[in-house]
C-alpha cells in the first residue's frame, strides 16, 4: 500500500517557518487556567470535574462533593475548589444531573396577563422563593385564551417542568384542564379559583377585602354607592362584587350603579366614570375593581368638576405602589400579591416533595388602607385597619 504525501500549502504572504517544541510534551492531564474549557482548534469545550479537581489540586469525588454541598468538605477546602469553578468558568451541567435525579429543578408559571402592577408583584414573589430553593421558572403568558393556556400548559410538561402554578384564563373548564394533562403533574392554581378542579389553590380574600372597604364608606355616612370595573367572568369579579353587595344588605341599602369596564389602566376607569357621570344622578362614593381603575375614576371626577375625597369618595383594591402617591392618596385594600406567589411557590414545592397530601387552600386576608379619596382629611397620614391578622389562613380545599 503507497501512501500519498502531500506538500504543505501556505496561506498567501506566508514565508515564516513553523517552530517546534523542544523538550516533553505537556501533561493533558494537568491542563492550566488560561487552557482550561478550550480545545487545541480555539473552540470552547466545557470544563469538567477534572479540570476542576486538577487546578484546586483535590480529587474529582471532592469535587462532587462540593457541587452537592455535602457537609463532610472542610470549609477550606470548598473554597479552594469554588474559587477554581470560577477562575475556570465553570458551568453545572443541570442537564446531566436532571436525567440522574429525573427532576428538572423548573417549575412552569402560566399567568392569565402579564401586564399589570399585580401580576409583576406575584411573578417576584414567585421567583424569590424558587430562586431560594435551586429552582428556576419557565414563564408564559395565556392573554385570557383558555385555548392558548391549554398548549401552554401541555408545552410546560413537555419540557419535563417538576410542577406548574397557574393563574388561568376566562372560561377555564375544569375539564380542560384535565384534557391538558394538569392532574398528572403538581398544580397550584393561583389569584383565580376554578370551581370543579381538585387542586391546591392560593389568593387574596377578594369578598372580605371589598366588604371591609364598603363597610368603611357606609361608616362615613354614605347610602349611595356604586361599583365600577369587572367584564371578565372570573372568580376575582364574582368575590369582589359579593363582598360589595354582603355589606350594603347588612345595612339594608340597595346597591347604586355597576358599570362594568375593562380593568386593565387608568384608561378603562376613565372612560366607565365619564359614562356614569354622563348620565347624571352619581353615587357620592365608588368601589373600583382596583387601584388601576380608580386613578381613572378620579381624573374623570376632576375633569367633571369633582373632586375625589371631598364630593365623591373612591376607593380602590390592590395598594400598588402608585396609590400612596396618588393625589389625593387612594384609599384601598391589600391582596398582597407577592405574599400570594410566596405562598404559591412554598405549597407547589411542598406538593411535590408529597403529592400525596390532599388539596391545600391559602387564603390571604385583607388590609384596609385609609387615605384621603374616600374623604379622610388632606395630608393626613394613611391608617390601616385589619392588621395584625395572620399572613395567611390555610384550609383543606372545599369539595369539588
Amino acid at each position: 500500500m503507497s501512501i500519498a504525501c502531500f506538500p504543505a500549502i501556505k496561506a498567501p504572504g506566508e514565508n515564516a517557518k513553523v517552530k517546534t517544541r523542544k523538550g516533553p510534551a505537556p501533561d493533558a492531564s494537568r491542563p492550566s487556567a488560561a487552557g482550561a474549557g478550550h480545545t487545541g482548534s480555539g473552540a470552547p469545550a466545557r470544563v469538567t470535574l477534572n479540570d476542576i479537581a486538577a487546578h484546586a489540586g483535590v480529587s474529582r469525588a471532592t469535587v462532587s462533593l462540593v457541587l452537592r454541598k455535602s457537609p463532610l468538605v472542610a470549609d477550606d477546602t470548598r473554597a479552594r475548589v469554588d474559587a477554581a469553578m470560577v477562575e475556570l468558568g465553570y458551568i453545572y451541567n443541570r442537564r446531566a444531573a436532571n436525567l440522574r435525579s429525573g427532576a428538572s429543578r423548573t417549575i412552569g408559571l402560566v399567568l392569565c396577563e402579564i401586564i399589570t402592577p399585580n401580576y409583576a408583584q406575584f411573578t417576584s414573589g414567585i421567583d424569590e422563593v424558587l430562586d431560594g430553593e435551586g429552582y428556576a421558572a419557565f414563564i408564559t403568558n395565556s392573554e385570557e385564551d383558555a385555548t392558548r393556556q391549554r398548549r401552554l400548559l401541555v408545552r410546560m410538561q413537555e419540557h419535563g417542568v417538576d410542577g406548574i402554578v397557574l393563574v388561568p384564563a376566562e372560561h377555564t373548564r375544569p375539564d380542560a384542564l384535565t384534557e391538558a394533562h394538569c392532574t398528572s403533574v403538581p398544580c397550584v392554581v393561583a389569584q383565580r379559583r376554578i370551581e370543579g378542579f381538585p387542586t391546591d389553590y392560593v389568593g387574596p380574600d377578594y369578598a372580605a377585602g371589598m366588604e371591609m372597604v364598603t363597610e368603611h364608606l357606609i361608616a362615613l355616612g354614605h347610602t349611595h354607592i356604586g361599583f365600577i370595573g369587572g367584564l371578565r367572568r372570573i372568580s376575582p369579579l364574582a368575590e369582589r362584587l359579593t363582598g360589595f353587595r354582603r355589606a350594603l344588605r347588612r345595612h339594608k341599602l340597595k346597591s347604586g350603579p355597576v358599570v362594568p369596564c375593562p380593568v386593565l389602566d387608568r384608561a378603562d376607569g376613565y372612560a366607565a366614570a365619564r359614562s356614569l357621570l354622563a348620565a347624571g344622578d352619581h353615587p357620592t362614593a365608588l368601589v373600583c375593581y382596583n387601584d388601576v381603575v380608580a386613578f381613572g375614576v378620579m381624573l374623570a371626577l376632576t375633569e367633571h368638576g369633582l373632586a375625589p375625597g371631598r364630593d365623591v369618595a373612591v376607593v380602590g383594591c390592590d395598594d400598588v405602589a402608585e396609590a400612596g402617591l396618588h393625589r389625593p392618596a387612594l384609599t384601598t385594600f391589600t391582596t398582597d400579591p407577592r405574599v400570594v406567589g410566596r405562598e404559591a411557590a412554598r405549597l407547589l414545592l411542598r406538593r411535590i416533595e408529597s403529592p400525596q397530601l390532599p388539596p391545600e387552600q391559602i387564603i390571604i386576608p385583607p388590609r384596609l388602607v385609609i387615605r384621603q379619596s374616600c374623604g379622610a382629611a388632606f395630608g393626613a397620614p394613611a391608617r390601616t385597619a385589619g392588621a395584625g391578622k395572620p399572613p395567611a389562613r390555610r384550609a383543606a380545599a372545599r369539595p369539588a
